[in-house]
């Protein structure tokens, strides 16, 4: 018998170990011939932890299991089967491409990922030049999927014309913002695709070295990669001869402290060079001056690991899905109050109301949804009035919200907006690395309008907003400058929130 579960993170969290240890006595106990494959998580994270079984017709799933459950799960009279797991309405729904392997394969079997489709990428690629390779990452519409939702293959580019004796490939993997995961899951299910992205990055730019920044509040991720780099260079991946050819390219994992400001590319860069992660003014831009003052990429983990995808079946095919300048598929994390909280990866366009209502089921408390927060704590809040807002990164900046690292967050009725207003600056004044005026003391300076606001004094409000203006225009980075979103957003769309707190005063 074979048996699949997960040791993502969250299914840890939730018990999966547990579920193991049982599996393995169990079968020790009654000397039965089980292999137990531990993979990444499907994203069903309220259904963790999920244990698949392998059928002549696919994988059925079971969940949430229990230790207590497993011995009739084995016996095949458990009352927690919940069918074949690709037929699964959440599954069905989705088009997974970035995430295709993740809860399917083992993540550190180099065989396992070969036969789902693994190095396809990469073999094309090297049977092409370097522009060729920058034209298809451009022609498929891929955007950064960090938050900036820049051109991937303008950086590309930019990078392979840029003078310079080495260049460089950097993952940004310090996943920060609250409510997103997308990164930690790719990394824990399916890491040898972010390596084979970046193998294909550093083809098209010249870059022979690449690193992998990852935050050190994901121990498994960590684990992994590593893992997977170790076993990249076994099977020539990695090192002086990628796959026999005449290229070479190696990665180093290299594991932040946690400073939120380290998402930003520049302060990432200066961590990884051993100073302290502040905010470089640019230009120069790090494509020209980057790593050690060479040209660099840097990326995010779902950027680098969207690349192998593109590269095997094609600029066009990719480019199909999605809408306006938004093209490919965007790995929704839904999170907050919500009944089925976990990882999406579908087309850009689906509304924030089908996300909410449909996918996510609605509020875990029953009550109705009041605020969604959307691309992490400097993220817009969005009104069930904006819900018809497909997702998409103009259709989002037209309504004065962001898409970002696509994190969903969901707030039903009882939140207090003013509270959240509150969160955001002081979650900034905490965060800021101090280097510009507007980041530094703004945020400072705004918790204490907001707390003159709560207090009753109506006259701050001016101030807030001014303040506010103030930081999106001037910071040097989009921690500053981003701030104002969930701000400005809270006091626009919710404004009985502060006026209540006047009141309250009065």
């Amino acid at each position: 018998m074979r048996l699949f579960l997960s040791q993502d993170a969250a299914a840890k969290a939730l018990g999966s170990e547990a579920v193991a240890e049982e599996i393995r006595q169990l079968a020790e106990r009654r000397g039965d011939d089980i292999e137990l494959v531990r993979t990444g998580s499907r994203g069903m994270v309220w259904l963790e932890p999920l244990l698949e079984v392998e059928t002549p017709q696919g994988r059925v799933a079971y969940g949430p299991v229990t230790p207590a459950d497993v011995p009739a799960i084995l016996a095949g009279t458990s009352d927690k089967a919940l069918g074949l797991t690709e037929e699964l309405p959440w599954m069905k729904g989705q088009t997974r491409l970035t995430f295709a392997r993740v809860g399917v394969i083992d993540p550190l079997s180099p065989a396992d990922y070969q036969a789902h489709g693994g190095l396809a990428g990469l073999r094309r690629a090297l049977s092409m030049t370097a522009p060729e390779i920058v034209a298809e990452i451009t022609e498929s519409g891929l955007r950064g999927r960090g938050g900036a939702g820049f051109p991937t293959g303008i950086k590309w580019k930019t990078v392979a014309e840029a003078p310079g004796a080495r260049k460089y490939i950097v993952c940004n993997a310090d996943e920060g913002d609250s409510g997103t995961f997308a990164d930690r899951m790719l990394m824990e299910g399916d890491p040898l695709t972010l390596v084979e992205g970046m193998v294909i990055a550093g083809l098209a730019t010249g870059a022979t070295q690449g690193f992998v920044y990852i935050r050190s509040e994901y121990p498994d991720a960590i684990r992994v990669m590593e893992g997977a780099v170790a076993l990249a260079r076994a099977e020539g991946i990695l090192g002086p001869s990628v796959l026999g050819s005449a290229h070479a390219f190696d990665i180093e994992i290299r594991v932040g402290a946690g400073a939120y400001v380290c998402g930003e590319e520049t302060s990432l860069l200066n961590s990884i060079e051993g100073l302290r992660p502040v905010v470089r003014a640019k230009p120069p831009l790090p494509a020209l001056q980057g790593f050690m003052g060479r040209p660099t990429v840097v990326n995010n983990v779902i950027s680098l690991a969207t690349v192998p995808v593109i590269l095997e079946k094609g600029a066009a095919f990719y480019r199909d899905f999605g809408l306006g300048r938004s093209r490919g598929t965007i790995p929704l994390q839904i999170a907050g109050n919500v009944r089925r909280g976990g990882l999406y990866e579908v087309a850009f366009g689906l509304t924030l109301g089908q996300i909410v209502d449909e996918i996510a089921g609605g509020t875990a408390s029953g009550r109705p949804v009041k605020a969604v927060q959307v691309g992490g704590p400097l993220g817009a809040y969005f009104p069930r009035a904006l819900f018809d807002t497909p997702f998409g990164y103009e259709e989002y900046a037209a309504k004065d919200g962001l898409v970002g690292h696509a994190g969903i967050v969901v707030f039903d009725d009882t939140a207090d907006m003013l509270a959240q207003a509150r969160f955001a600056l002081e979650f900034c004044a905490i965060e800021s690395c101090g280097k510009c005026t507007p980041c530094r003391i703004g945020a400072v300076r705004g918790v204490e309008t907001v707390d003159r606001i709560a207090a009753g004094d109506a006259a701050a409000i001016p101030i807030l907003t001014d303040l506010c203006n103030t930081m999106k225009l001037g910071s040097l980075c989009a921690l500053g400058g981003f701030t104002p979103y969930p701000v400005m957003s809270a006091l626009t769309h919710f404004p009985d929130d502060f006026a209540r707190a006047r009141e309250a005063a009065e």
